[in-house]
């Protein structure tokens, strides 16, 4: 299994530098784990919706170009569908077993995602309302890919 994620943005802080490498070592013996950075687009901290939009277009378009047409994708999204550990786990398995064996996870800028990436997306998934940095989300969706393996191979670590 492949499993890579498109993230916009640099990661900067060690501590989350050192967690994301603490999982992906996890998860080493499951599947391959990619990272992919795309930088974001710098611009003012306040602009009017058409320059968001733009802005939206750009990073969307760096997304989509590390996006291959076999891969499914899931782009993590607040308007996305809410799932529990056991449904998320249950879905990679079934994922697998019926020939998907890439997996993509995005997750936009500050900004969101473009109309196109979304559109692109096979699935649209939501961690829930709450806001978090981008660098933090990276981390939760990491550990939330490695407990759907250990749910899937029956390990007590989902306790």
């Amino acid at each position: 299994m492949n499993i890579k994620i498109v993230c916009v943005g640099k990661l900067k802080e060690k501590y989350f530098k050192d967690a994301i490498a603490e999982y992906q070592k996890r998860m080493s013996r499951f599947a391959k784990v990619e990272i992919v950075q795309v930088p974001d687009e710098k611009a003012p901290e306040k602009l009017s919706p058409a320059e968001m939009e733009q802005v939206k277009e750009v990073e969307g378009e760096r997304i989509l170009a590390k996006i291959k047409d076999k891969e499914y994708v899931y782009v993590l999204a607040i308007k996305g569908k809410q799932r529990a550990s056991e449904e998320f786990a249950k879905e990679i398995k079934d994922l697998t077993t019926y020939g998907h064996s890439d997996l993509t996870f995005v997750i936009g800028g500050s900004l969101g995602t473009s109309p196109a990436v979304n559109k692109r997306a096979d699935d649209l998934f939501s961690f829930g309302k709450l806001t978090m940095p981008h660098q933090l989300m990276r981390v939760v969706l990491m550990e939330q890919i490695y407990r759907a393996f250990m749910i899937n191979t029956g390990s007590p670590y989902h306790k």
